[in-house]
């Protein structure tokens, strides 16, 4: 990697460097993001499901 990042400085490509860091910083952030969503979204919908069994449940004692 220091060979890589020598020879580009060396061509004068660092804002291409910059540019390559800070979108593969983005893809990473949104890669994460979109995990975290589904998990939540996961969560979510237990909740919704034990609310569900709840209201049969007491639906049921009628």
């Amino acid at each position: 990697m220091d060979d890589l990042t020598r020879t580009v400085i060396e061509r004068g490509d660092l804002a291409h460097l910059a540019l390559f860091l800070w979108a593969s910083g983005a893809s990473a952030l949104l890669v994460w993001s979109l995990r975290e969503m589904a998990k939540v979204n996961q969560h979510f919908n237990d909740f919704v499901q034990e609310i569900a069994s709840l209201n049969r449940l007491f639906r049921k004692d009628d």
